[in-house]
């Protein structure tokens, strides 16, 4: 069934959302499967060349890019969802929360940056590089920019006319869903990707107290509909209403709900894929660390005599270790490390 031509269906026609329904009914949108193709096409191929150059990528961000990414986008699309948001307010509400939050993650936590810079060729993958760097890239993944998008964007589509008109308007219904898709993307892919994405200031810790904050943004667009006093689409749905829906008032309310609920569920996998990277992160720095000062604390060989003349041993100056020379924060943790004993 396309879901668009529901708009012309008296609502009697669809049959009452019981969990059975919720969970069997479905319906082709073309457009967001063509997207869903490309998406995995690409994927698979750059997992695909790392393979045939004897690299690997890791199976759980296979796993998270198809199952939770692309996943969630053909739930909120092509599901039960799709099928009757068009006479009850939840399932849109539902179907928009996944688009611009779960689907996001998912696509994050596959990396899909990192994998292109790694797959394509040296001097495409500088390009992808230099786009991620340029000028308006930054400024749209700024993390406060992208948040405030974020929060704007659903803003938009409940309390302007743009949800309204998407539920009569089948090209506009498509164009919501991208829109909230990207809008997404800006702020999760950059936290969670490996490649230099965001401002040198955006450290782990830097990076969980954004977290936390766009948890808190991101609560608030289910707060605003779950309390509103005004019907969304109000028009629209006391019209379309079918005789075993609850009231629409009340109908709003659970779609509220559903999008506070979901907002902070996704809060928590977030954070803690965002600390997991970061713990990662510090082993890898302590272990590059500790091999250093192996190196350079390593007993001197003694090489067997022989006939030739010894050669001067160097300095005091030239034998100190780099920790006591060098200026910065780790040589100055080191020393003051050293001086405690």
């Amino acid at each position: 069934m396309d879901g668009h031509a529901l708009t012309a269906l008296s609502a009697g026609e669809l049959p009452e959302l019981t969990t059975g329904r919720l969970l069997s009914t479905w319906q082709l949108d073309l457009p967001a499967l063509l997207l869903v193709i490309a998406l995995g096409a690409l994927y698979g191929w750059g997992v695909a060349r790392l393979r045939r150059r004897g690299e690997t990528w890791p199976p759980g961000r296979v796993a998270a890019f198809v199952l939770l990414g692309l996943g969630a986008l053909v739930a909120a699309t092509m599901s039960a969802l799709a099928v009757y948001d068009h006479v009850l307010f939840w399932p849109a509400a539902v179907q928009n929360i996944l688009l611009d939050l779960v689907a996001p993650l998912g696509l994050a936590l596959g990396d899909p940056l990192r994998l292109a810079v790694l797959a394509l060729p040296e001097h495409a993958g500088g390009r992808v590089r230099r786009v991620m760097s340029g000028r308006l890239v930054r400024v749209l993944t700024f993390p406060l920019v992208s948040t405030a998008l974020v929060l704007a964007t659903e803003l938009t589509v409940y309390f302007t006319p743009y949800f309204a008109t998407a539920l009569r308007v089948g090209w506009l219904h498509e164009l919501m869903y991208l829109h909230l898709l990207v809008a997404g993307s800006l702020f999760v892919v950059p936290v969670l990707t490996h490649e230099e994405a965001l401002p040198s200031w955006c450290t782990h810790p830097v990076r969980a107290g954004l977290v936390f904050l766009d948890g808190i943004v991101d609560a608030v667009p289910g707060v605003v509909v779950m309390t509103h006093g005004t019907l969304i689409a109000g028009a629209w749905y006391l019209h379309h209403a079918p005789t075993w829906s609850p009231d629409v008032r009340h109908d709003q309310q659970i779609g509220g709900g559903a999008m506070l609920s979901i907002a902070e569920l996704v809060a928590l996998p977030f954070l803690l894929a965002l600390l997991y990277q970061w713990a990662r992160a510090e082993r890898v720095q302590n272990a590059a660390l500790d091999r250093r000062l192996d190196a350079e604390l390593a007993p001197a060989v003694v090489p067997a005599a022989t006939s030739a003349p010894v050669p001067e041993a160097p300095s005091a100056e030239r034998v100190r270790p780099w920790w006591e020379t060098e200026q910065n924060d780790v040589a100055a943790r080191i020393r003051s490390q050293h001086r405690e004993k």
